[in-house]
């Protein structure tokens, strides 16, 4: 496996969820090795993407770096994931990444437009070892050593039209264009009333999120799968884990999980160097592993 940036530079305009202002996005490739960076163009700061970058993850996982802060960005970093990006320039003109539909369906078509450039150095991935897991009450989040990599979500929710649901998600990017990537991001009404008395989820619509009122969902169209709630959970944990830098070769595993669950995970993770190694698989492994990111 080679290491991977896109082969020509794009570029796209969204509203921001929390301010509901404009927000100009531009991807441009990057040299292999460079990794994934956030280039404030309004500020002039980069902010490369590390775990240590993480500044908050209470509604979205946010970076940050000398003051400047970019948040929302796990729904974009779940179609990086995907499709195997390694190296990239993601240039923002503003602090927040563009909601646009609430999945990642409009970031995977981005990353079509741009086509997909391989580069000579060798594909570094993450193999779990031993087991990791973060816990917070009944809610978890795990990594676990696997031959095949996987994320298995499980959520429960007191509200008729979620309930309990659980998917287990074997990775490829076929599938994740198929099966998770259109699953858009959910909230309640009165969160929703609650936030925008504070001058948050000022962008935020039934255009670009599930909004449920206590009995139903509000959104005319119904919903896109009978189970988005997790399946967009589990695209909320792919960008979150592509914190790492590298693809996992191991499998993910949460019951009710958040971005903050997530960072926590990714932190005790590197903080635990005999529980994970970053190789460049061998050929007989990674002509298999290859296969998810046709």
């Amino acid at each position: 496996m080679k290491q991977r940036t896109i082969a020509r530079a794009v570029e796209g305009v969204g509203i921001g969820l929390h301010k509901g202002m404009p927000v100009h996005l531009r991807l441009e490739p990057l040299d292999a090795g460079s990794g994934i960076v956030f280039y404030r163009e309004d500020e002039g700061v980069s902010i490369s993407l590390h775990p240590d970058f993480v500044v908050d993850t209470q509604m979205a996982t946010v970076i940050g770096k000398d003051g400047v802060n970019i948040s929302t960005i796990e729904h974009f970093l779940s179609a990086l994931y995907a499709y195997g990006i390694d190296n990239l320039r993601v240039v923002l003109n503003d602090g927040e990444m563009p909601i646009m539909d609430g999945s990642a369906a409009s970031f995977c078509m981005l990353l079509n437009e741009a086509g997909i450039a391989e580069q000579p150095a060798g594909k570094e991935i993450i193999r779990i070892k031993k087991e990791v897991v973060v816990r917070e009450g009944e809610k978890y989040v795990a990594l676990k050593p696997s031959k095949r990599a996987y994320f298995d979500f499980a959520i429960r929710f007191d509200h008729p039209v979620i309930a309990e649901q659980r998917r287990n998600f074997i990775f490829s990017k076929k599938a994740f264009t198929e099966e998770i990537a259109r699953a858009r991001t959910f909230g309640f009404l009165k969160e929703v009333q609650y936030l925008r008395s504070r001058n948050l989820a000022l962008g935020g619509s039934l255009e670009n999120a599930i909004v449920l009122d206590d009995t139903k969902v509000l959104n005319p169209e119904g919903l896109r799968f009978e189970d988005e709630f997790v399946r967009h959970k589990i695209l909320d944990a792919m960008g979150d884990m592509k914190l790492l830098g590298r693809p996992i070769f191991g499998a993910y595993e949460s019951f009710a999980g958040s971005h903050d669950l997530n960072h926590r995970l990714t932190l005790a993770l590197m903080a635990n160097p005999e529980a994970y190694e970053v190789i460049t698989l061998r050929v007989d492994e990674s002509r298999e592993f290859a296969k998810s990111f046709a």
